[in-house]
């Protein structure tokens, strides 16, 4: 590796400024100290570097002793995309089923509660909402990250969670900019395109963020997504006319503009890391999102460096780099006077969210006797079917999609733990489409048959309706055992089957609490 400049002058601060790295390990790493000292204005946070409250705390803590003003974001969306626990589930539901419920004050209040937890260890950017509109129901990466598939719903639930969540102090962040539902590509691993023409844009994915900036948003994710219809040659992060002229320009937004992660292959496989992240910030990006996959100095150094070089070989201007930075440290102001607006006794912030006020740190997160999470989770629930709960312990077969890099596959989904608690005895497989093809559904049917013995089987299932191999195995072990109990933890578009149909419009844990309370007659 070269450096190209050696110091902490203007440009090499600024440079450092519009980067949002993550880091290896729990504690901060020395290098990350030193460079928050040279510029560096705002560090990320993957489940990696999470074990237990008090732990994030302290390491925030340590990076603050450093620099104050630090913005330490975090993507917590609550639901399946979850960091502050990684490790067992969240304890909130996710957008989509908020958006089933369609309770703007539940919707604010969820937001709230999350805020105030990531408040109280020190985390004051949160990359959500996804103000995605999931109109493709077969997307593989947005879905229950969702509020939904209608736009007006999405528009009005992406505000009251940019409410709620401001008004716990802590700056939120509408993605994936113009719009991420409309994609049958993950783009983690390649370049999605999105072909409708203006006006579908218009009144289907641009409502929701057109909500967000109304409702004081205070930060706005880019998404890797080509629309021709847009910008024909390039993607969103990397698009003037989007960011400038769309998000800017048209939508009026003043806030800042963050990408999607830059390690993602939509950028890397096309531009490269570091020549994708110049050009970012020179189409009007402010801050260049890195760290879900390299975490190491090298890296920020590499692209403080490209920021560096771009400027001096004129492909960023100066001033675009530093009216960056300047948006930056505006949010990082804006984060540290909302901190001390929500201590006791504070006077409410100005510039959280319209007609909120922040809230003290200590307020508790529940409605009535049960956690503001577990009351959603029990609100978005939807149970068909003539089947009866069971009183005694049933089999769980739990078969298993290929998780999306964002939700990742260290977090634990389904009903077995509860029903394990509530129904001693419970036992749980795990199955997957390893092997599986037109000729192996009785195969895979009969190992759970054989596994089961002659407990009721209860089917965990998510986005039955993309996984035709899951779809056949069910089906079969329906035709077996009509009281099989069916959950759908993903989105809920194929047909309810089963003696007892549960959707639950989200695999996370609270989700799947609810979910064994019906099946074992305790809700």
């Amino acid at each position: 590796m070269t450096t190209l400049l050696s110091g902490t002058d203007t440009l090499t601060r600024d440079a450092l400024a519009v980067l949002q790295p993550g880091f290896a390990g729990d504690t901060p790493p020395d290098w990350v100290l030193r460079r928050i000292g040279e510029g560096l204005s705002s560090v990320a946070l993957f489940g990696r570097n999470i074990r237990t409250p008090e732990q994030i705390s302290a390491l925030t803590t340590r990076l603050r002793a450093e620099r104050d003003d630090l913005l330490v974001a975090i993507d917590e969306e609550g639901g399946d995309v979850t960091r502050l626990e990684v490790r067992h589930g969240s304890s909130f539901p996710g957008n989509y089923a908020l958006g089933t419920v369609d309770d703007l004050d539940l919707t604010r209040a969820v937001a709230r509660e999350l805020g105030r937890r990531l408040a109280a260890c020190g985390v004051n950017f949160n990359w959500a909402p996804s103000a995605d509109v999931n109109s493709n129901r077969n997307n593989p990466v947005i879905g229950v990250r969702s509020f939904g598939a209608d736009p007006e719903l999405v528009a009005r639930h992406t505000a009251a969670y940019v409410d709620g969540l401001q008004s716990a102090g802590v700056a939120a962040c509408a993605k994936h900019f113009p719009g991420h539902g409309d994609t049958a590509v993950d783009s983690h691993h390649a370049m999605p395109r999105i072909d409708v023409d203006l006006d579908t844009l218009h009144a289907r994915d641009l409502l929701p963020f057109r909500a967000a900036v109304a409702a004081g948003s205070k930060a706005v994710m880019s998404a890797h997504i080509l629309l021709p219809a847009l910008d024909p040659n390039r993607p969103a992060t990397l698009s003037p006319q989007i960011l400038l002229g769309l998000l800017r320009e048209e939508l009026g937004f003043e806030g800042l503009i963050v990408t999607d992660g830059m390690d993602m292959e939509a950028i890397v496989a096309t531009y490269g890391i570091e020549r994708g992240s110049a050009l970012a910030i020179a189409a009007g990006a402010d801050a260049i999102c890195v760290g879900g996959g390299p975490s190491d100095e090298g890296t920020v150094l590499r692209l403080r460096d490209a920021l560096v070089a771009a400027v001096r070989d004129g492909e960023l201007p100066e001033e675009r780099l530093a009216d960056a930075a300047a948006r930056v440290r505006a949010l990082a102001d804006w984060t540290l006077r909302a901190r001390g607006a929500a201590e006791p006794g504070a006077e409410p912030q100005e510039g959280t969210a319209p007609g909120t006020t922040s809230v003290t740190l200590s307020a508790p997160g529940a409605t009535g006797d049960a956690p503001v999470g577990l009351v959603a989770a029990r609100r978005a629930l939807r149970v068909t079917g003539p089947g009866k709960p069971l009183d005694e312990a049933p089999y769980v077969a739990a078969f298993t999609p290929v998780a999306n890099i964002a939700v990742g596959n260290q977090t634990p989904w389904g009903v077995a733990p509860e029903l394990e608690r509530l129904l001693p005895g419970t036992e749980t497989g795990a199955y997957n489409s390893a092997g599986i093809d037109g000729t192996d559904t009785a195969a895979l049917t009969g190992k759970v048959l054989a596994a089961a013995g002659d407990r009721v089987i209860v089917a965990v299932v998510r986005d039955l309706h993309r996984h035709a191999w899951m779809a056949d195995a069910l089906d079969a072990i329906l035709a077996e055992r009509p009281t099989t109990v069916v959950v759908e933890m993903g989105v809920n578009e194929a047909e309810p089957r089963g003696a007892l149909h549960i959707a639950t419009h989200g695999a996370a844990r609270v989700c799947g609490t609810a979910a064994a309370e019906v099946i074992a007659g305790r809700a």
